[in-house]
């Protein structure tokens, strides 16, 4: 295999995917899996170049079962066509994330991308019941199942989800998935001062039927989504009395995307001390019940050290989710590594002992 620059390679099947990898890293080339290709800023930059693997011809729906609400699908596949096929069924996976539209599903579980969804959902690891990885050895492991109840053996599934590929290159995935809702209903508010905009955002958490996805915005901007019964949303909705909004609110909102961006993660209660930190004409969006906020970075990387500090001191952190390679490296996209990186080399090296995959991108 001949390597110049950043060679691309399509693979068709799980086999071949195995297949390249085995060969890069017998040759000692890089190899960097890529999906959709949204989260590619995502990271610190590439120590070096090599291969890109996409994924984006393994897109089939490799099984699917209505009745015990489960599917299985090749890592290719967008999250839009997975949704499209579930809704046949009147069933969806409760993913949401930003830079929307083109994720694929492989992308979304290596990077760990998630959205407002996550506030009543959890994130994808809470309903990733099966994975199948290739690995820079050439062979094909699998992790979980295919059914919900599938309690033997390690829990390889979570050392996969958000590692960026340094554990193998994920082919295919199976997920327990969810009804649509009977109503869902959206709606909004606005205030002069933050102070009421987080107030309401806590009023609204507090509801007896709790929204399942809140946003609060830096303009003081409120929005909340409500899932459940026609009796029940529309009770919430009365009770809290904020504007109707259109459904598409949500849509739009999953295309933000910084060019700039960092993801601000802290203890719920902390997270607006740290956001009060950030400059006024600073932009950024949150969902406090999570405790998870997104930045629109437009300070300078001594701001960016800052916040990543208090973040880090409330017991959280701040991962920069895109921006230049330059900015990215000056910074560094993870921050302070955790008191387990001892045990995360241990468990890189036992997969991916060359560091072929993603090498320098991640923590490890």
């Amino acid at each position: 295999m001949v390597v110049t620059s950043r060679t691309v390679e399509k693979p068709a099947t799980a086999e071949e995917v195995a297949r390249l990898l085995h060969e890069a890293a017998e040759a000692g080339h890089a190899v960097f899996p890529v999906g959709g290709g949204r989260a590619t800023q995502m990271g610190d930059p590439a120590s070096r170049d090599g291969i890109e693997i996409r994924t984006t011809a393994l897109d089939r729906v490799l099984e699917r079962s209505q009745a015990d609400m489960v599917v299985s699908v090749e890592a290719g596949i967008t999250l839009e066509s997975l949704q499209a096929e579930l809704g046949k069924g009147g069933q969806f996976l409760p993913l949401d994330p930003f830079n929307s539209p083109g994720h694929t599903i492989g992308g979304l579980l290596a990077t760990g991308w998630t959205g407002p969804l996550r506030l009543r959902f959890g994130s994808p690891r809470d309903f990733l019941i099966g994975i199948r990885v290739a690995l820079p050895d050439g062979r094909l492991a699998t992790a979980g199942g295919r059914v919900v109840k599938n309690v033997s053996g390690y829990d390889l599934m979570k050392l996969h989800y958000g590692a960026l590929g340094t554990m193998g290159v994920i082919v295919a995935a199976s997920f327990k998935v969810f009804p649509k809702a009977l109503h869902d209903a959206s709606v909004e508010a606005t205030h002069e001062s933050m102070d009421q905009a987080w107030a309401a955002a806590e009023q609204a958490l507090a509801m007896p039927m709790a929204p399942a996805a809140l946003e609060l915005f830096s303009t003081g901007r409120v929005l909340a989504r409500f899932l459940g019964s026609p009796d029940a949303t529309r009770r919430m909705v009365a009770e809290l009395g904020w504007s109707e909004a259109n459904g598409s609110v949500w849509t739009e909102h999953a295309k933000s995307a910084p060019s700039l961006w960092a993801r601000i993660a802290a203890p719920r209660h902390q997270l607006r001390s740290v956001l009060d930190e950030l400059q006024v004409d600073q932009q950024w969006w949150a969902s406090p019940g999570t405790g998870i906020a997104n930045w629109a970075i437009s300070g300078s990387t001594d701001e960016v050290r800052s916040i990543r500090a208090l973040a880090t001191a409330a017991g959280g952190s701040l991962v920069l989710m895109a921006g230049p390679d330059d900015f990215r490296h000056d910074v560094g996209a993870w921050g302070t590594p955790p008191a387990t990186l001892h045990l995360m080399r241990r468990l890189r090296y036992a997969f991916d002992p060359n560091q072929v995959i993603n090498p320098g991108r991640f923590v490890v």
